[in-house]
């Protein structure tokens, strides 16, 4: 997956640069180097949020994983051991 140019803090302060009225949004893209279409997908994912708010997020994407993981090795497990006492008898 392609990694952003900006970090999520970028981002956010970009999305509160409009907000607080500072710049248009056409402003705000010509000056950071991106398209609207950018700015609105950023908007819809990051709108409203604070900077301990995405490091909250991406901990839990993480954790989401993690268990997503352990989830699949053990149904792997059981399925081995279901197989093995099947031979068995």
């Amino acid at each position: 997956m392609r990694k952003s140019r900006f970090s999520e803090t970028k981002i956010v302060n970009i999305l509160k640069e409009v907000e607080t009225g500072v710049c248009t949004v056409e402003e705000t893209c010509r000056k950071h180097g991106i398209s609207s279409a950018t700015y609105y997908k950023w908007r819809s994912k990051f709108g409203g949020m604070e900077a301990s708010d995405i490091k909250r997020m991406r901990e839990l994407e993480h954790e989401n994983a993690r268990l997503k993981q352990m989830y699949a090795e053990a149904s792997l497990q059981i399925d081995a051991l279901k197989s093995v006492i099947e031979k068995n008898f």
